[in-house]
């Protein structure tokens, strides 16, 4: 339905436990489609019973139900017990019986009037058959027309960090719902998550991911397919927030994640979760925080704050944050703004002498892409070292704010 490989699938059950949105377009109209986990009734399973929570939620969301089944397996208990729920809806429901890929497993499909919901159109998901009369159907009962991409132009916070360190929590404390399934179990979120959030006359779009581990940890492939769409969140989001289990510090899989945004050049932001679990005194937090500047290095400029999403702690304070660092990362400064300030800098601590060449910066300006960037122009760029490239870098930090955001400098000839 939304014409793209964007839900985990594997034959393995209870692969989806989240509600999983995606945006479609039928003759013209534009619609959301929430994708849910299997509905079982009366398990004692943890996963289970927070899967008929989120189906529950779904149901109460949506304009149109569709109710999936299986052709080839006919009506099961399952069925049964969740088109008896289906029927105390008002809304119409659709009964889809998949896997209808020929004529014959098409007939199988006229068993599931047994069920008492109206109509049964058999589809077969992997080659789309029988899904146009179906769509015909649906898009029938949307009345307004809603956006192509209703998240575009918005800023999109991507929530990343090690498996358990609490990002499904963090998204739940800020929607105020339970968006996403929070357990003990390491790996629980499976897909990448969007939800739309507004705070302050500010809208965002917080995408919840699941837990990246190192490569040789990843054994089975939903788990290697959930570490690709985490990747994918990364590489569309403004910002990254990075979370740190305080118990635990910043760890090397933490630095890669860090290390992968700036790459592609994200604002990132470091929330250190479950700070309530520590024991404190009035050093703690600046003695942690020096200790994690020192280990992100040239990294140094990306901005710590203190969470507990159990106590609901400076959560909001992060959001807002963010929000400053993606203002950072549009920030343009005009060309004679920026030698005013700079050259000056340039003149106090010019650049050192290599083998007895001076180094003449004579003009600076920002560059037209869509994370700053700047040029040096110089006679002798060749020369300019890593730690003057530094220093060109603090300078720019302090006068311009662009804190939680990777800078490009580039020295051309001129």
């Amino acid at each position: 339905m939304v014409e793209k490989r964007q839900a985990i699938m594997d034959d393995v059950s209870g692969v989806t436990r989240d509600r999983h949105y995606g945006y479609a377009e039928w003759i013209g109209k534009h619609f959301t489609v929430i994708d849910t986990g299997g509905y079982v009734a009366n398990s004692d399973d943890i996963f289970e019973e927070a899967i008929r929570n989120q189906v529950e939620l779904a149901i109460n969301e949506a304009t149109v139900i569709l109710f999936m089944v299986d052709c080839l397996t006919g009506i099961t208990d399952l069925d049964e017990n969740f088109a008896r729920i289906l029927r105390g809806t008002k809304k119409p429901v659709y009964v889809i019986a998949n896997k209808a890929d020929n004529t014959e497993r098409s007939y199988l499909a006229s068993e599931f009037y047994g069920l008492g919901l109206g109509e049964v159109f058999p589809v077969s998901s992997v080659n789309g058959t029988g899904t146009g009369e179906l769509l015909d159907q649906v898009v029938t009962h949307f009345e307004t027309d809603d956006a192509e991409d209703p998240e575009s132009g918005i800023p999109r916070l991507a929530i990343l960090g090690r498996p358990n360190v609490g990002k499904s929590s963090f998204l739940n404390v800020l929607l105020g719902e339970e968006r996403s399934i929070v357990t003990e179990i390491a790996g629980t979120t499976r897909d990448a998550l969007h939800s739309h959030y507004k705070m302050y006359g500010q809208e965002f779009i917080l995408v919840d991911t699941a837990g990246l581990r190192k490569k040789s940890k990843v054994s089975d492939n939903i788990e290697f397919y959930s570490t690709l769409r985490s990747v994918q969140a990364l590489q569309d989001s403004d910002v990254c927030i990075v979370m740190l289990d305080a118990e635990r510090g910043l760890e090397a899989q933490d630095m890669n994640i860090i290390h992968l945004a700036d790459k592609y050049k994200k604002g990132i932001l470091i929330l250190v979760n479950k700070w309530d679990l520590l024991e404190k005194d009035t050093h703690t937090a600046n003695q942690y925080k020096n200790n994690v500047l020192e280990r992100l290095g040239e990294y140094n400029f990306i901005p710590i704050i203190f969470t507990s999403m159990v106590k609901k702690q400076r959560v909001f304070q992060a959001v807002e944050k963010a929000a400053e660092i993606y203002e950072n990362r549009k920030r343009r400064v005009s060309t004679s703004q920026l030698n005013e300030v700079m050259l000056k800098e340039i003149e106090n601590y010019p650049p050192p002498a290599v083998k007895g060449k001076y180094i003449k910066i004579k003009y600076v300006t920002q560059l037209p892409t869509a994370t700053p960037a700047f040029a040096f122009f110089c006679n002798s760029p060749q020369y300019v070292k890593p730690p003057y490239r530094r220093y060109i870098e603090n300078k720019l930090r302090q006068h311009f704010n662009y804190e939680g955001v990777p800078l490009r400098i580039y020295f051309r000839k001129k």
